[in-house]
């Protein structure tokens, strides 16, 4: 990807507003280019985008380790209160740069007088198949007691345990969900894979008191080097956000769905498209490592159940506006195809190999050779259509990233696939 492909700014500092991005269209091996203010031209009636409302946290506090400057990512709060958090090296032009992860008992001055103490690194996540071991218990991300490294707390608790490469049993209302989503009431999980590694990027930190309060009164959005100047935490909010009660939200911006307006939004219903919510919160993502994604937390609310369900029946196409919607759907869908409600953690990684099982097509920006979303976006459309898709966007000088285009995947509508899991290579 040559790097002056990179949206440096938002849209509408770009063009004449939000929407002012280009539209990339894959319907199964074939390509065209739109506006984005053409999509209701792209979808039709019948179909349901699922969209995620998680609001986008201003992330970034500056804070210092001894007489070291640093800048502290929150990215995901754990069950027992910690968060994960990861330390940058500020940077010249405002971003910041990788550095060393820990040392454990470290204690970073915030502002306001507050401080953290690192205690940990997080754990890795599961490999891409989700097999997971037999009888073992593991609690939600930041319970303690801490894991071993590389291990699990032994004794099953919960309402049942998983075998290897199987669904868990009881997870979710009348249904089973697939090893890979951490239902609430299901198996109380934890962090499972690699184990902590010294100089891990994300550390569990024992934080002070109101998080969230602290972050509205001296955090700022996460920025990366590849953007011009810092923006307004506006910039960083898509018109589905929606504040949670409890503070809680992304450590980076549900991006896909940026460019939609509320004028967009409301000729697509006119047109008899519809919006299902749902929510995952993103942690940060390695701007360096293109790592696959830790354990999120998501919620998948019985209306949006419905409505997805209620379309696949009746021949609606289900599109997941953003990898975030994807992950958070397929992770609620039973053995049998079933989309039940369901909230906890996620630890899914969608593979070519484990396929989609309920989403048909996804709205996305472009991604970078490295990353793991790739994967995914094979899972949904094929390698053929992926490698055309990204060779179009080359050729005519796509932007890339949160502020860039975006790429529309669609089935190819000559295909009598029974369903969307006959795309994988």
């Amino acid at each position: 990807m040559p790097p002056e492909l990179s949206a440096r700014v938002p849209a509408e500092q770009r063009g004449s507003g939000r929407d002012d991005v280009r539209l990339l269209v894959t319907r199964g091996t074939e390509v065209s280019h739109h506006a984005f203010r053409e999509l209701p031209g792209q979808v039709r009636a019948g179909d349901v985008l699922v969209v995620n409302t998680s609001a986008t946290l201003p992330a970034a506090v500056n804070g210092r380790v001894g007489g070291e400057r640093v800048v502290v990512h929150f990215s995901t709060r754990g069950e027992d209160g910690r968060w994960a958090v990861e330390l940058r090296a500020p940077g010249g032009s405002g971003a910041t740069g990788p550095r060393p992860g820990g040392p454990a008992g470290a204690v970073v001055r915030l502002p306001g007088g507050r401080e953290l103490v690192l205690e940990e690194p997080m754990g890795g996540v599961l490999s891409a198949g989700n097999a997971l071991p037999t009888t073992r218990s593991r609690r939600a991300p930041g319970h303690t007691p801490a894991l071993a490294p590389g291990g699990t707390e032994a004794g099953a608790v919960g309402r049942g345990t998983v075998e290897a490469g199987a669904t868990e049993v009881g997870a979710v209302e009348g249904g089973t969900v697939e090893a890979g989503a951490w239902a609430r009431g299901a198996v109380d999980r934890g962090p499972v894979g690699a184990g902590p590694a010294s100089g891990a990027r994300l550390w569990w930190a024992r934080v002070p008191e109101g998080v969230p309060g602290l972050l509205r009164r001296y955090g700022r959005p996460i920025r990366y080097a590849y953007t011009e100047r810092d923006q307004p935490l506006s910039a960083y909010q898509t018109v589905f956000a929606v504040a949670a009660p409890d503070g809680s939200g992304s450590a980076e911006m549900p991006s896909a769905a940026r460019p939609f307006t509320a004028a967009l939004v409301a000729e697509l219903v006119s047109r008899g498209v519809q919006f299902a919510p749902l929510s995952l919160d993103t942690g940060v993502a390695s701007a360096e490592a293109h790592e696959p994604p830790y354990p999120e937390r998501f919620s998948v609310p019985p209306t949006t159940a419905w409505l997805v369900n209620a379309a696949r029946a009746a021949g609606g196409r289900v599109i997941a506006v953003g990898t975030t919607a994807v992950r958070a759907l397929e992770s609620a869908v039973d053995a049998a195809g079933v989309v039940r409600p369901v909230s906890g953690w996620t630890d899914l990684v969608v593979t070519p190999r484990r396929g989609v099982r309920v989403v048909d097509g996804l709205l996305t920006g472009l991604h970078e050779p490295e990353a793991s979303h790739l994967l995914m976006l094979e899972a949904v459309a094929g390698r053929e259509a992926l490698r055309r898709g990204y060779e179009a966007a080359l050729e005519r000088r796509y932007l890339w990233h949160e502020f860039g285009d975006v790429h529309l995947l669609l089935p190819d509508e000559e295909r009598n696939a029974p369903d969307c899991s006959s795309n994988v290579r």
